[in-house]
């Protein structure tokens, strides 16, 4: 077999390739091998059909496609490896010329990694938020601690702010009560927001067996969007109570004997939180850096992949399971289908340059990723997923995973060291020093999410080529 290869441009590759017909032999003979068992000609047993009898029967051209479509992703896959390319996606597959007895010549179109430059990277310099708990965010974790561990109580008086309502609402749309429009019963917190438009203002002042109506768009249901008129009766008016902020308290809602021990705890929990959020702000923010330095060029089949396959995952996953269209999606955030197709292909372009950068910087630095380094994250990725660990490394092995689980881990890693070399400092001027956060694996979903999508369309579509 002969093959040369010609590049159409920094992600594209033509192969031409000419096979000699005697490497066809093994393919032909499985052609007939299958016909035989597919067919039966009166005369001869199944399985024993001559050759020349199928061929007289059903043409040699049949069995030259059947060979021919076995015979080509070993002849493809041959010449990829000959010419030491790192494909993406599918090639677009030519037959040339087939000659029976002589040869068999094809082409194939296909994306391949384009050849990156890493430049120097120690030079990046970013800004991130300083770390500051004031006296205010740790009032706030207190009180919301204070309200997980406060109660109701049913009172004889108006309705307020705060208070906890049990109510009976019946929805009317042009005089008509809509059939799921009566609720009994229900349990609404003033000023929470989580019925209807309109409705605090409407039960504010009401007392037990107080009722009001009012005007409010429906969220759901059969009259979704349609202004209704609503009959709200409140059954039952409950104030909150909650707890002294003493050490009593501390004692109840912590394993602190005092409120300054829990206090001083939740400052440091706080504190922990935003050098957290500062580390996954330094490493995004390092990421944009490095990617303005470097030219990556982006395969247009796999950009237009990657778009599909973010807008299919956004249509029939994440807004499938809220029950929403991605019409209602797009009207919720105010957007229109231009600009949600720009975002997205933003997002697509992003991702794809991160996975290549990070790819070529894992290569250059000669990064590897061990045993626990990949458990570690396999261990985090089945918590998120809400899977336990041994169901998720089942199903990562079953869809034949593991190597993307790998590169993850490995692009983490190659941010580190960027991370690493560049020089960071909070909006004090400080410098920060993120040798303290040492969970790498956090790197690895926080920065590299956006790739991780266009790392499985990538490897999905690896593979041998369609059938010509």
């Amino acid at each position: 077999m002969k093959s040369a290869v010609e590049t159409l441009n920094p992600t594209r590759v033509r192969l031409t390739v000419e096979v000699p017909f005697e490497e066809l032999k093994p393919s032909l003979d499985a052609a007939y091998k299958k016909i035989n068992q597919q067919v039966t000609v009166k005369g001869f047993r199944k399985g024993k059909i001559p050759a020349r009898v199928i061929d007289q029967r059903f043409g040699r051209g049949a069995v030259l496609e059947e060979a021919v479509n076995d015979a080509l992703p070993k002849f493809y896959t041959e010449a990829v490896n000959e010419a030491e390319l790192n494909v993406l996606g599918q090639p677009e597959v030519d037959i040339t010329e087939l000659k029976d007895g002589e040869t068999l010549n094809f082409t194939a179109e296909v994306d391949v990694r384009p050849t990156i430059e890493i430049p120097d990277y120690s030079g990046i310099e970013v800004e991130v938020d300083a770390i500051e708990v004031t006296d205010e965010d740790v009032d706030k974790a207190v009180e919301e601690l204070r309200g997980r561990f406060g109660s109701t109580a049913p009172v004889e008086r108006a309705a307020e702010d705060g208070d906890v309502l049990t109510l009976d609402l019946e929805a009317k749309v042009d005089g008509e009560v809509l059939e799921d429009g009566v609720a009994q019963g229900v349990s609404y917190t003033i000023g929470s927001g989580e019925l209807l438009d309109g409705i605090d203002e409407a039960v504010k002042g009401l007392e037990a067996g107080g009722e009001a109506t009012f005007t409010s768009q429906l969220k759901g249901g059969s009259g979704e969007g349609k202004d209704a008129e609503v009959t709200v009766k409140v059954s039952q008016v409950s104030a909150r109570e909650l707890p002294e902020l003493d050490d009593d308290f501390a004692q109840l809602a912590s394993e602190f004997d005092t409120l300054e021990e829990l206090r001083a705890d939740s400052r440091k929990r706080l504190a922990n939180m935003k050098q957290y959020d500062q580390a996954t702000q330094a490493q995004e923010r390092v990421l944009e850096k490095l990617l303005e330095l470097v030219e990556v060029p982006v395969p247009e089949k796999l950009l237009e992949d990657e778009v599909n396959t973010r807008k299919h995952n956004l249509e029939h996953h994440q807004l499938g399971q809220m029950g929403l269209t991605i019409d209602k999606y797009l009207e919720i955030q105010g957007k229109t289908a231009e600009e949600f197709e720009d975002e997205t292909k933003t997002a697509a372009v992003k991702g794809i340059k991160t996975q290549f950068v990070l790819d070529e910087l894992v290569s250059k630095e000669k990064l590897n990723v061990n045993q626990e380094e990949l458990t570690e994250h396999l261990m985090r990725r089945a918590a998120s997923s809400g899977m336990s660990p041994d169901q998720f490394a089942q199903a990562v092995v079953e869809g034949g995973q593991v190597p993307m689980l790998v590169g993850e881990v490995a692009r983490g890693k190659a941010l580190a060291v960027v991370v690493e070399a560049a020089t960071v400092k909070d909006t004090n001027g400080e410098v920060v020093d993120l040798d303290d956060e040492d969970d790498a694996d956090a790197e690895t979903t926080e920065v590299t999410e956006a790739a991780e999508s266009a790392d499985e369309a990538a490897e999905a579509k690896k593979d041998a080529p369609a059938e010509s």
